[in-house]
């Protein structure tokens, strides 16, 4: 059981950087961390989104999200503020600017898939089974059941 070659964990671990890897460059013209950019696909999906929202959508605790929102804020991307009706809740928002990047990356999908030399297919079928088993671990998924 101890050879790597057993491992289901190793592969995955491998591909997940191997995927970074492809985004690196295209994220870097926009200034941004694949973490980052996780953060703004959220947002340009919807907000505000509160720090706790954030959290549970993207599986990272507020210990590392707090580092990465502040990092944003000061690149311009985002706003941070806190709720008037519950000074505990700190709510999320885009700028202009963090809304104008959007168009900026709206190809990086496509040229990441046609740089890994993958088909939408292959991906689609990871990404299932990834959820998948994701939604079986004890931390669960929020998008586990949904589709693109």
């Amino acid at each position: 059981m101890l050879q790597l070659d057993n491992q289901a964990c190793f592969p995955l671990y491998a591909l997940s950087r191997e995927i970074i890897n492809h985004y690196r460059p295209l994220l870097d013209e926009l200034d941004l961390t694949y973490p980052q950019y996780l953060v703004m696909m959220v947002l340009w999906e919807s907000q505000p989104q509160t720090v706790n929202q954030l959290g549970e959508r993207l599986l990272l605790d507020s210990g590392t999200l707090t580092p990465l929102l502040k990092r944003l804020e000061q690149k311009g991307l985002i706003s941070r503020n806190r709720r008037s009706s519950d000074e505990r809740v700190v709510e999320i928002s885009l700028t202009i600017d963090g809304v104008d990047l959007k168009s900026s990356a709206t190809d990086i999908p496509g040229k990441v898939m046609q740089s890994m030399n993958v088909t939408l297919e292959e991906l689609t079928e990871l990404r299932n089974v990834a959820r998948k088993l994701l939604a079986k671990t004890n931390r669960g998924c929020t998008s586990a059941g949904k589709t693109e």
